[in-house]
């Protein structure tokens, strides 16, 4: 049985129609990726996910268990964490109280502590007593990823942890990537960087205008199918 699944999930922003029957699976120990141009309707697939909008409570199953109607509280509780696009840090906070903010209201044990999100991320250790303002984005970002581990999730939802980052940054962020899921931890991951995606991804779902327009392994995916499936031609 897949780790997670979205059987016709929709989404809406009030009468804005966002999603369109999205089916996808995750199983366990799977980085799945999520591509497509801007305005696809990725992020909005991840906070749907993660409770942040709610829809039908079949919509999505974590372990074969209806989650869809769940508060997004509750959702960590169950072992899902979503790294959000822009990072979304406490700005009045230090490094690491904003990563001790995230083991609040969790209810599983596991892995991941401070010493094992300064081993991944060991810039953090140095920095840990600065305000994030001070940080540069990628060290933003690692704190973004770190805060979201320490819940000790088995599913980790990442939006757009690229964006803006320069590539030796990127690489960096991406290095922590099978660590991450040598811990038992699955990935769902939106990235607007193709090729990126696509080196890390063992399943890559395309969404287009808010449906699912392509999946399949990267190897077997050509460079034309997959930009019909980003433009529609």
């Amino acid at each position: 049985m897949a780790i997670l699944q979205t059987r016709q999930l929709t989404a809406f922003y009030g009468d804005f129609q966002a999603l369109y029957g999205i089916d996808t699976t995750l199983d366990a120990g799977e980085t799945v990726a999520i591509i497509g141009a801007n305005g696809a309707g990725k992020s909005t697939f991840l906070k749907a996910i993660a409770g942040l909008i709610h829809g039908a409570a079949d919509s999505v199953l974590l372990d074969g268990t209806p989650i869809g109607a769940c508060a997004a509280a509750d959702i960590v509780g169950l072992g899902v964490a979503l790294v959000p696009e822009g990072r979304r840090l406490f700005p009045s906070l230090t490094v690491e109280e904003n990563l001790l903010i995230g083991r609040y209201g969790r209810k599983m044990a596991g892995p991941w502590t401070l010493d094992r999100v300064y081993g991944l991320f060991p810039v953090l250790k140095a920095r840990r007593h600065s305000a994030t303002p001070t940080l540069s984005g990628g060290q933003q970002q690692m704190v973004a990823i770190g805060r979201a581990l320490m819940s000790n999730p088995r599913v980790l939802l990442c939006d757009e942890i690229s964006l803006g980052l320069a590539p030796i940054i990127i690489a960096d962020i991406y290095a922590g990537l099978p660590q991450i899921k040598a811990e038992g931890t699955s990935v769902v991951l939106v990235e607007q960087d193709i090729v990126q995606a696509m080196k890390v991804a063992d399943r890559v779902y395309c969404f287009q205008e808010g449906r699912l327009s392509l999946t399949g392994r990267p190897r077997d995916l050509t460079r034309e199918q997959i930009h019909r499936a980003y433009f529609g031609s």
